[in-house]
């Protein structure tokens, strides 16, 4: 690898280290999107929810005077009773069950594994970048690129299903959620797409071979045909 070419890679992977922080940060945490339901009257108590890829979080809030930023019952920030459950499909009981047929757990089941397919494509692009470093193995950096794509495409896609997710939340009448809005979780996730892609193609642009800076430049540096 040539040094000009190792700087370029440096830099980039720094970019890809602040983008699989975002995304690892998305995945562990439960601050995808905040439910509230309606809030009739003050000087009562509300159930807020947020949720992320693994779990439900429910939060019972007093409130005291209406929200300003018009999010109904909360904000989630506010002290208050903190309930949290495990989905289904890993744990069992009552509430997971209530939960199943309230959240259409298939999205939350489709959204958990593609995200864990974007781990695993984002730690086999992590490998190729270090091993590229290597003397002769800078053609590492081409399929490095493209695991690395495919990690942005994946969560990106989780991030769809998840809105899916709410979307039906909201919209159906067994819950009593009416009004949401996507927390910092899911800021987490879109940015991780948005620099794990950028990664990805810049090392397949740093990966590419070197381009003549002139029409002239290969044909100076070729052979003369020897005559027999």
């Amino acid at each position: 690898m040539f040094e000009e070419q190792a700087t370029r890679v440096k830099i980039t992977s720094v970019v890809i280290v602040v983008g699989m922080a975002s995304m690892l940060a998305a995945v562990v945490t439960d601050h995808w999107a905040v439910l509230s339901p309606r809030v009739e009257k003050l000087n009562a108590t509300c159930e807020a929810a947020h949720f992320g890829l693994w779990r439900l979080c429910k939060k019972s809030i007093f409130i005291v005077e209406a929200d300003p930023q018009g999010k109904g019952c909360g904000p989630i920030s506010l002290p208050g009773a903190k309930n949290c459950s495990y989905f289904k499909h890993f744990t069992s009981g009552e509430e997971a069950e209530v939960f199943e047929v309230k959240t259409q757990k298939e999205y939350n089941i489709s959204a958990a594994a593609i995200a864990i397919f974007s781990l695993f494509f984002m730690i086999l692009g992590t490998v190729c970048v270090v091993f590229s470093f290597g003397k002769g193995r800078d053609y590492l950096l081409r399929p490095a690129g493209m695991f690395f794509a495919f990690a942005g495409l994946c969560i990106i896609i989780s991030v769809e299903v998840m809105r899916q997710s709410v979307k039906r939340m909201i919209d159906s009448d067994e819950t009593i959620w009416i009004e949401y809005y996507y927390s910092w979780s899911f800021t987490c996730a879109c940015a991780s797409f948005t620099l794990l892609i950028l990664s990805g193609v810049a090392l397949l642009l740093i990966s590419m071979p070197h381009m003549p800076r002139n029409p002239w430049e290969t044909c100076m540096d070729a052979e003369p045909d020897t005559l027999e």
